[in-house]
């Protein structure tokens, strides 16, 4: 296992390597000047030649490239045009609030998804399972931003239980207050992700109790709650952990619309805002840390693989 996890851990730095090189021509090659943004609609345009030059936008984008992954490695990820302080601290003050969102979110999910797609795949072809895959289908098919909308029109403004948006931290405000202005947001996000787990929960579910062992396990008169729990859940859980781990990467990178509508302070909205400025530096070190926040997700969810199924701590 040990020999497992150094060389996943080593296959990390090509990855990142790639990853760096792909941000940064996307983002240099994007149409626009963050000089020109910098200095407004009335600046002219040798005060924006001045700028860039003085910024280093004009050197050849290898020159650019090879001082910001230099940076990189040194702990410097560069300096926001626009706003004021380290960028390790902007990103800081920006990924708490959504990794909380993400965290809540995945929760609500999981609790949602994981026993309607076995309670699915369990009640195949009956009754449970047609109305389950009724609400994933009409979940897939239903834009988060539509649903959190949808939340704020009942449950702020026509019961006024939930506050519309805003977001307080833990240590301003404790846990009740800062639930309460994270639920809805959380709903919103994890009840659309949810009826995605449902579909690959139930489908993982339906390929293991479909597979030889559990009708031999059938056949020699093996209790169904006993086959169940030890042979059929254990197994599926694979496909399970894979699903949540999929689902905690897509809403860390994905919650950009959410946190507009409910006006979080996260990374999503972060990026957005610098996209709209041309902030180079905060774009290439949001997207380079998600990157690798996803990798590193990918990495938890292969070691998890390893304490489910044997064959993989075998190096097998």
């Amino acid at each position: 296992m040990r020999k497992y996890i150094i060389k996943r851990l080593l296959t990390l730095i090509p990855v990142l390597f790639v990853v760096s090189i792909a941000i940064f021509l996307l983002i240099h090659l994007t149409p626009g000047n963050p000089a020109a943004a910098m200095l407004g609609d009335l600046a002219t345009p040798e005060a924006i030649a001045r700028l860039s030059e003085s910024l280093g936008f004009n050197d050849p984008l290898p020159v650019q490239y090879f001082r910001w992954l230099s940076g990189v490695f040194r702990g410097n990820l560069g300096t926001s045009l626009f706003i004021k302080g380290s960028m390790i601290q902007i990103l800081r003050n920006h990924l708490v609030p959504t990794l909380q969102l993400t965290s809540y979110s995945i929760l609500i999910a999981t609790l949602i998804a994981v026993p309607l797609g076995i309670l699915a795949a369990v009640k195949r072809g009956r009754m449970p399972d047609q109305v389950i895959s009724m609400f994933s289908i009409v979940g897939i098919s239903l834009p988060s931003f539509l649903l959190g909308l949808g939340l704020i029109l009942l449950l702020s403004v026509k019961l006024g239980l939930l506050p519309s948006s805003g977001y307080h931290p833990i240590s301003e405000v404790g846990w009740a207050t800062h639930l309460r202005y994270m639920a809805m947001p959380s709903i919103a996000l994890g009840s659309i992700e949810a009826a995605l787990m449902i579909r690959m929960t139930r489908s993982s579910m339906l390929e293991i109790l479909g597979s030889d062992y559990i009708r031999m396990a059938k056949a020699k008169g093996v209790p169904r709650f006993k086959i169940f729990m030890k042979h059929a859940l254990r197994n599926a859980l694979i496909g399970i952990v894979t699903v949540v781990g999929l689902a905690f990467m897509s809403l860390l990178a994905g919650a950009t619309v959410t946190e507009s509508i409910f006006n979080i302070p996260g990374i999503g909205k972060l990026t957005l805002n610098s996209v709209m400025r041309r902030d180079y530096q905060v774009i290439q070190a949001v997207v380079l840390m998600v990157s690798l926040t996803n990798v590193l997700i990918t990495l938890i969810i292969d070691l998890i693989y390893g304490l489910i199924d044997p064959r993989v701590r075998l190096g097998q």
